[in-house]
């Protein structure tokens, strides 16, 4: 007999499977000898209530217990070599994932990514960090793996109606990752574990057949009659392929202004820009579990924050508790930064990105760009940042109540943004309809974070990347871009995805619409 059970567990006994045992027979009304077996489903943290408890769902088998299969998810994908080919222009989330869908379905993915692989490109990453040179191929956004291998691996996702999240944290578990990822409500990699992971990915990939190929730049895509013919890489090559998947990412400028200029269809979208905000992890945990030290049973606290300031909404992104502050810009008089963690997540910093929505019609003076119009104010923001910052990868930053004062900060406390950072007025990079809205939330965050006000707290500039400004619009039953049946916008750079899972999941739905739609009816 299987049961499912649900029970608020204090944080110290959390990991104490006699106690567990007994919590549960007592609620069945069962003898603890009873319990054959038991299967962890869902675990969370609710520090609301003291004392700070973890809600556990269990899968509880009486008389009988967990059938393990011995088939792995992998053994059974089919050797595709020889099938129907598919391109996939980028080694991201979406590209990836859209790669394993494929070959579960039987047709031959051909991965062309402009970065390095997961190996080679932490030895741009760390060049960055230490000479602040970038390469715009290699780098923290650009590389297999994506965005996120170098900058945390957080799991959490609100598209539980797109697709099969599990599905996607399965593969994840049967390329390496810890198995709590499947339990844990944020569930969270980090970047000390994901390089391997998504090499164990491309192993998968190559073994079933497929092909992956680093340093190749598509710059061009050659169309006739609502279908693409080809694609151009930066050494001239040609491919060619049944169908194809465009999975570049959000920071893949150069594929919108390709787009731009040979009139493909583009959509001006709504964005979030704003800063990265930096605390000691002590007083996050202060504030998120009223007790002046966390005890080791506890995680390092984090926090979700959000504020309507005149009809915007004002919203923390990617929170990284025991994380750091990283640079990701990727070209030339540019600065970004970004959030991470390792997976033990203990940094002595907590940070976050503070954004604030950005809509098409808040930039009137720039409607000249078209639907290129936010692409084009995230990129002279980026810019503006670089000049404030010095003209280098050391970032512009400001405590958060000399922010609030208009007033240079006189000394910074110290900051995990390993390039440096500067004391500069963050008032002035942004227009006012960014700036003033962060003003006002900051108070109405304090009221809710005790200590998130406070001179312990820098800002750090600027976190643009949020999202793309520019969605790359296709058709909504065959997910096809809507001028080429054949091509198949995915992920966070087509603008229907925001993370990992999201965009992992967006892949597998255009690799499905491909085999569906494409390759079926050319059998």
């Amino acid at each position: 007999m299987k049961h499912e059970i649900e029970l608020f567990i204090p944080a110290n006994l959390s990991t104490d499977l006699d106690y567990i045992k007994r919590a549960i027979a007592e609620k069945l009304k069962i003898s603890k000898d009873d319990i054959a077996d038991l299967k962890l489903l869902k675990r969370s943290i609710d520090a609301r209530r003291k004392p700070i408890l973890y809600l556990l769902k269990y899968e509880v088998y009486i008389g009988e217990t967990i059938f393990n299969s011995p088939i792995s998810i992998l053994e059974n994908l089919p050797d595709v070599s020889e099938a129907k080919r598919v391109i996939v222009i980028g080694a991201g989330p979406a590209g990836l994932f859209a790669a394993l869908k494929l070959i579960e379905l039987g047709v031959k993915p051909i991965i062309f990514e402009r970065g390095k692989d997961v190996g080679n490109r932490k030895f741009d990453i760390s060049d960055l960090n230490r000479n602040l040179a970038v390469n715009p191929e290699s780098n923290w956004c650009f590389g297999e793996g994506g965005a996120g291998t170098y900058s945390d691996g957080k799991l959490y996702t609100r598209s539980t109606k797109r697709g099969d999240v599990s599905s996607i944290l399965s593969l994840f578990v049967a390329h390496g990752a810890n198995e709590d990822i499947s339990v844990d409500a944020h569930a969270h990699i980090g970047t000390d574990k994901l390089p391997s992971i998504i090499s164990n990915i491309r192993q998968t990939i190559v073994r079933c057949g497929g092909e992956i190929h680093f340093n190749t730049k598509i710059i061009d895509i050659v169309t006739a009659d609502n279908q693409v013919t080809a694609l151009i890489d930066g050494e001239q090559n040609r491919h060619s392929a049944e169908a194809y998947i465009l999975a570049t990412g959000h920071s893949a400028h150069d594929i919108y202004e390709l787009f731009d200029r040979k009139k493909f269809a583009l959509q001006a979208k709504s964005f979030a820009m704003g800063f990265r905000v930096e605390h000691p992890q002590w007083l996050i945990d202060s504030a998120q579990y009223k007790m002046p030290k966390r005890p080791e049973y506890l995680p390092a606290a984090s926090y979700t924050l959000v504020q309507q300031v005149r009809d915007r909404g004002v919203f923390s992104f990617c929170m990284c508790p025991g994380g750091i502050i990283v640079p990701s810009a990727t070209g030339d008089k540019q600065l970004v930064v970004n959030g991470m963690s390792n997976s033990q997540r203990n940094s002595p910093y907590a940070n976050a990105g503070v954004v604030v929505a950005v809509e098409p019609t808040d930039l009137k003076e720039y409607t000249k760009y078209g639907a290129l119009a936010g692409l084009k104010f995230q990129q002279e923001m980026e810019h503006k940042a670089w000049l404030a910052g010095g003209g280098s990868l050391v970032a512009p930053a400001q405590r958060v109540v000399d922010f609030l004062k208009d007033k240079v900060s006189y000394s910074l406390p110290k900051c995990s943004y390993n390039p440096g950072v500067v004391s500069a007025d963050l008032s002035k990079i942004y227009p006012d309809f960014i700036t003033s809205r962060l003003k006002e939330a900051f108070l109405s965050f304090e009221k809710k974070l005790k200590g998130f006000v406070s001179p312990e707290a820098i800002l750090v500039g600027i976190e643009s990347r949020t999202s793309s400004p520019v969605r790359i619009p296709r058709d909504a039953q065959t997910l096809a871009h809507i001028e080429f049946d054949n091509l198949f916008p995915a992920g966070e750079g087509a603008g229907y995805a925001g993370g990992i899972v999201s965009s992992a999941i967006d892949g597998q739905r255009c690799a499905e619409k491909i085999v569906e739609n494409i390759i079926n009816i050319e059998k």
